[in-house]
């Protein structure tokens, strides 16, 4: 992609109350070459290595590449202006490739040989757990962005995406209480997110006296929705609360249209799906179906205009940004006004430091919750709109609504057994 250079202005909008600052161009990404070498984690000379893993190839790539650009976007920003504690950000690139094994695998690598002080990445709930186990046994840190189903509670996780408090329930309750749909098909891929997800829908809906018309779930990358769409037929629902992950959603919609079960006929409400799979889909598909995220692209404050500004002259000016994407670009920034307060990229130490943490940001202000290593945020339900953007038609309000992982405060809620920190 050709660049294009930034005004003063935009350069200065762009940057978020972090110490670390932001701006335009830093080094290139370096591939993991497991040579070994530690990088410093105190003033002085030298960089500061930073993992990037997400996946850069399979059916994820489709939401993940954009993930891993918006991250980079972020080092970039922040090293044009110094960089953190007066080094520059080296960020380490790896590619997940859409599997939970190669992402412990890549993880483990980084840590050990790449000597990376931090890792942004992940998208699937399987990749995050198969790489939690890494992340506790090496005492490193993990950034997540990703919307997830809860139920669990790392020490070495930050965990900035929507807990189901702050995406999953709201959804539902808009569908049925706001809407007024009392009978629900669910449609997901099949791992963590999904049935778990799943679990927490079909309690919600009994609490309200809907009705599940049936569930259905497809591998992780699967494209024929067949059966699904004639079982959906067959039973009738007045909505669909889809959790299919990556280009599935691509088949997904497109066989619902050829089976004549459109926005207008049938109501969608996705819960992974956003700007990024909406292009890729085509507008038209969607158009009229419902998502629940904390951030859309047309968000009008002055913070997200210059992150979309920015990333399009990075990337190209018919690019979109989403949730996912806003979320791994603060997450860089959060962790490093986090090194900054800590004085020092030693990751416990840059852990206690993020507690309470509070920053303005292109979806608003944020604050990770004293209590967790989890983002309190403001939740929002959108309606697509013919040209791929989103028309926001509720939020929570002004008050951020604090990460509840656990479902604490819901009594038709009972945890399942197991549930890791629950």
């Amino acid at each position: 992609m050709k660049m294009r250079s930034l005004g003063r202005a935009l350069a200065a909008a762009v940057c978020l109350t972090v110490t670390a600052g932001c701006g335009s161009v830093s080094a290139p990404a370096t591939p993991g070459t497991g040579t070994g070498a530690a990088s410093a984690t105190h003033h002085g000379t030298g960089t500061i290595k930073v993992g990037v893993l997400q996946s850069l190839s399979g059916t994820m790539a489709i939401s993940e590449v954009p993930l891993e650009r918006a991250e980079l976007l972020a080092i970039d920003q922040i090293n044009a202006k110094g960089g953190v504690l007066g080094k520059k950000i080296q960020p380490i690139v790896m590619d997940g490739a859409s599997n939970p094994a190669t992402f412990a695998t890549k993880a483990r690598q980084l840590i050990q040989q790449d000597h990376v002080t931090a890792v942004f990445g992940g998208w699937t709930s399987a990749s995050r757990k198969a790489m939690l186990p890494v992340f506790q046994q090496y005492k490193n840190d993990l950034w997540y962005p990703v919307q997830w189903e809860g139920l669990e509670d790392s020490p070495n996780i930050v965990y900035t995406g929507a807990v189901p408090n702050q995406q999953i329930i709201p959804a539902v309750t808009y569908l049925a209480k706001t809407k007024g749909y009392k009978r629900f098909f669910l449609v997901g891929s099949n791992y963590v997110f999904p049935r778990t997800a799943n679990e927490i829908i079909q309690a919600e809906l009994k609490h309200y006296g809907a009705t599940v018309a049936g569930v259905e779930y497809v591998p992780l990358g699967g494209t024929d929705f067949t059966s699904v769409i004639a079982k959906i037929q067959q039973s009738k629902p007045q909505a669909i609360l889809n959790t299919l992950n990556g280009d599935s959603n691509v088949a997904f919609f497109k066989q619902l249209k050829d089976a004549g079960l459109g926005p207008k006929q049938l109501p969608v409400m996705s819960f992974s799906i956003a700007e990024q799979e909406i292009k890729g889909i085509g507008p038209s598909l969607v158009a009229g179906d419902y998502v629940a995220w904390n951030y859309y692209q047309s968000m009008n404050n002055s913070l997200n205009h210059a992150f979309v500004q920015a990333y399009q002259a990075k990337y190209g000016k018919n690019q979109v940004t989403d949730d996912p994407m806003e979320h791994g670009y603060i997450d860089v920034q959060l962790w490093a006004k986090a090194v900054q307060k800590a004085g020092s990229t030693n990751p416990a130490k840059v852990l206690a430091a993020v507690k309470g943490l509070t920053m303005n940001t292109p979806q608003g202000p944020v604050q990770i919750d004293p209590a967790t290593h989890m983002l309190s945020q403001v939740a929002r339900i959108g309606v697509i709109r013919s040209n791929g953007q989103i028309r926001q038609v509720w939020n929570s309000g002004a008050t951020l609504l604090k990460p509840d992982p656990c479902m604490k405060t819901y009594a038709w809620f009972k945890l399942p057994s197991g549930s890791g920190g629950c």
